[in-house]
């Protein structure tokens, strides 16, 4: 297969996707091999599956839906048309205008494989404020130091006379809203695993950041999935923390609303190291003098959020 285009580090970190293609590799290996397909979140249920001594199927770590190119198509293709097995998130058709839609990468598959569908795991229960906010003039730009917007900040940015109500009963409704907002999604998605409901009961162990799953929740999610393939439910904790990237602050008023088993913080974790929310406030509210429509977009699509959060006066 043509190698393409491909950076030498990405090559190097897909290898596996990269190489699959290679006539020689193929034919020393000879084993079954799947795929789990989706976000950020995909590879970290890969490695929680790969944990199960058991599990029947070499899962190829490939790049999140987000990252692949046409570049990557031909590599993808050839791995689909082998696998027997494919985990795959809810993804539309014609994803950033390529044929990565999970309809369109299951119809790659050999008959007789297996497609287990889960959901894109979403919770702001633990972290009320934060939120990701795209704007069709450029989907992929994200807010500076950290890749996540403030409903707070946005509301200043937008002039709105807002203030928000961090009553235990008003944050254990957003929390609640939060799942049930999952749960929806997953049905109207036809999921054939659930994670909802897997979300309080774990209480700060649930998530880092709204779309960042805490291993608690990945591993219960790479279980279920065995479960869905009928195959011995043993993945277990790979033994270091998944989606470590970026903490969010966790208010003293969620831990108490929700009697979270955990101690506040007042920072961001990125990379490790800490980072002051307020320093986060005011690069973003500079770059959204920069960036109106990101403020109105926001404002847009978080509503909801911001009536639920909203004081009553």
């Amino acid at each position: 297969m043509d190698d393409g285009p491909v950076d030498p580090g990405r090559r190097a970190h897909y290898g596996d996707f990269y190489q699959y293609g290679d006539f020689y590799q193929h034919e020393r290996t000879g084993e079954p091999v799947g795929v789990v397909y989706g976000n950020c979140q995909a590879e970290s249920v890969r490695v929680a599956l790969s944990t199960s001594p058991t599990f029947p199927v070499r899962l190829v770590r490939i790049p999140p839906v987000h990252e692949l190119t046409a570049d990557d198509l031909p590599h993808l293709t050839s791995l689909l048309r082998d696998a027997v097995v494919l985990a795959a998130q809810p993804v539309r058709d014609d994803y950033r205008d390529l044929p990565l839609g999970t309809a369109q990468v299951s119809a790659l598959l050999p008959p007789g494989a297996r497609v287990v569908r889960w959901p894109v795991v979403r919770h702001h229960g633990l972290h009320p404020f934060n939120a990701i906010v795209r704007h069709p003039s450029d989907r992929s730009l994200d807010p500076p130091l950290v890749p996540y917007h403030d409903v707070r900040t946005l509301a200043e940015a937008a002039g709105l006379d807002w203030k928000p109500d961090l009553s235990p009963r008003n944050l254990r409704r957003v929390a609640r809203q939060s799942v049930d907002d999952l749960a929806a999604r997953e049905t109207a998605a036809g999921v054939d695993v659930r994670v909802s409901d897997l979300l309080l009961p774990a209480g700060a162990a649930a998530a880092h950041t709204i779309n960042h799953p805490g291993n608690e929740i990945l591993v219960a999610l790479a279980l279920r999935l065995q479960e869905a393939l009928g195959v011995p439910t043993d993945a277990r904790d790979p033994g270091r923390t998944l989606l470590d990237s970026v903490h969010a602050p966790l208010l003293p008023e969620v831990v108490d609303a929700l009697d979270l088993d955990a101690p506040p913080r007042a920072h961001w974790l990125v990379g490790g190291r800490e980072l002051d929310d307020e320093v986060v406030r005011r690069a973003q509210l500079d770059w959204y003098r920069e960036h109106p429509l990101w403020v109105e977009a926001g404002t847009a699509r978080l509503a909801q959020r911001l009536r639920l959060l909203a004081a009553v006066r």
